[in-house]
C-alpha cells in the first residue's frame, strides 16, 4: 500500500459558514479577542422621529465569498483586514475556486437557507417577521444587515441565527458581538442564538446521510465527522470541541456505530500559520487509518459546516479523496445539508422561541 501525499492545507473560512463555519493560510484571519470588522463606519442614530412597527428582525449570518472570479481578491484582501495576499497566494486561491467550478456555492446556498427559516417564520406568525442576510467577509455585511432591518423595516428587536451548529468564541461569539453592537448603537435589543448543534432535527438530518453513505462504502468503513480547525490558543478554554465530540457521538449512537472501530473526530482546513492548531489533520487521519491496514474504506461526514463551500468541495472532495485514493481506500462524504426543509423548519422555530 503505497503512502499517501499530505498536502499543506489553505482555508479561507471559518467555522461560521458558515460554515461556513474559518482560516486563512496565514495569520491574517486568526480569531482576535478584539473585534475586529468592515464596515467601521458606526450607524448614524435612529432619529426622534423613528417609530418601532412591533414587528421583529432575523439576521441570518454566514462567512460571505466572492460572487465571480474577478471578486476573489478582494475578497482575500478583506478577509487579511486590509493586507492584499501575495501573487503566490491569490494564485493558489484562485486555483482551487476553479477546481470546483470558478465561485463558491455559498452565496446562493446561504440565501437559499435564509428564505427557508424566514418562510417558517412567516407561516407561524404572518407579517411580523423582517429577514436580512449579514456577511462576515462579502457584501452585504452584518452590521448593513442590521442597520436595514432597524431603519427600514422599524423592527423592535432583532434576533441573530448564524449558520454554524456549534460555539466558538472566536467565530460565532464575533458575528453576534458585530451584530449587538450595530443594533445597541441604534437603540434596539438583540438576542444571539449561539449554538444549535443538540437540535434534534439537525442531528438527524446527518444520521441519515451517514447511514445512506456508509451503505454504499465496504464494510470496513471508519466514520469521521470533521469541523474546522482553529488555533490552540482560541480554543483554550472554548466550548467548541467539547459541542462537536458531544454532536458527533450523539450522530454515532443513531447510526449505531461503534465508539472506536466504528468513528472518530478529526479536524480539516487548518491554516498554515506558526502556531499549532487543533488537531489531528483529516488528511492525517486518512494516512494513518490506512497504515493499520484494517480498514477498507473512510466515509467523511463535515458535521461543522452546513453548506457547499470551499472548504467541503476542494478541501474534501479533492484534497481528502485524493489521499484516501491513493493509500487505497474508499473515499465518501455525507450530503451537505443545505436547505433540508426539516432543519430549516426547526431553526425557524428556535428563532421563534428566542427570548425578546
Amino acid at each position: 500500500m503505497s503512502t499517501p501525499h499530505v498536502p499543506e492545507p489553505i482555508s479561507v473560512s471559518d467555522p461560521a459558514d458558515a460554515p461556513e463555519p474559518i482560516s486563512v493560510s496565514d495569520p491574517a484571519d486568526v480569531p482576535e479577542p478584539i473585534n475586529v470588522s468592515e464596515p467601521l463606519e458606526v450607524p448614524e442614530p435612529i432619529s426622534p422621529g423613528h417609530q418601532a412597527t412591533g414587528t421583529k428582525g432575523l439576521v441570518v449570518m454566514a462567512y460571505g465569498t466572492p460572487s465571480s472570479p474577478d471578486e476573489v481578491e478582494g475578497y482575500y484582501t478583506h478577509i487579511r483586514r486590509g493586507r492584499p495576499p501575495s501573487a503566490e497566494q491569490l494564485e493558489d486561491l484562485q486555483r482551487r475556486y476553479e477546481a470546483i467550478g470558478g465561485v463558491s456555492p455559498l452565496s446562493e446556498r446561504t440565501r437559499a437557507q435564509a428564505d427557508a427559516v424566514a418562510a417558517g417564520l412567516e407561516a407561524a406568525e404572518p407579517g411580523r417577521w423582517h429577514m436580512a442576510l449579514g456577511m462576515k467577509h462579502a457584501a452585504p455585511f452584518i452590521e448593513d444587515a442590521v442597520t436595514d432591518l432597524i431603519k427600514e423595516h422599524g423592527v423592535s428587536h432583532v434576533v441573530g441565527l448564524v449558520l454554524a451548529p456549534h460555539y466558538s468564541r472566536g467565530s460565532v461569539g464575533e458575528y453576534h458581538e458585530r451584530a449587538a453592537g450595530t443594533a445597541a448603537s441604534l437603540g434596539i435589543a438583540y438576542t444571539g442564538i449561539e449554538r444549535w448543534h443538540d437540535e434534534p432535527a439537525w442531528r438527524t438530518a446527518l444520521a441519515d446521510r451517514v447511514r445512506t453513505s456508509l451503505s454504499g462504502l465496504p464494510e470496513a468503513t471508519k466514520v469521521l465527522f470533521t469541523a474546522h480547525s482553529l488555533p490552540e490558543r482560541v480554543l483554550a478554554g472554548d466550548p467548541y470541541p467539547d459541542e462537536l465530540r458531544t454532536s458527533a457521538a450523539a450522530i454515532a449512537e443513531q447510526v449505531g456505530l461503534n465508539r472506536w472501530a466504528g468513528w472518530s473526530l478529526s479536524w480539516q482546513s487548518a491554516g498554515r500559520t506558526p502556531e499549532p492548531w487543533r488537531g489531528p489533520d483529516i488528511l492525517e487521519t486518512i494516512a494513518d487509518l490506512a497504515a493499520t491496514g484494517r480498514a477498507e474504506g473512510v466515509l467523511v461526514c463535515p458535521q461543522g459546516f452546513v453548506s457547499d463551500h470551499l472548504e467541503v468541495l476542494y478541501d474534501l472532495d479533492v484534497d481528502a479523496a485524493r489521499v484516501a485514493g491513493e493509500a487505497g481506500l474508499a473515499f465518501a462524504r455525507t450530503a451537505s445539508v443545505n436547505d433540508d426543509p426539516a432543519v430549516m423548519a426547526a431553526l425557524a422555530q428556535r428563532v421563534l422561541r428566542a427570548p425578546s
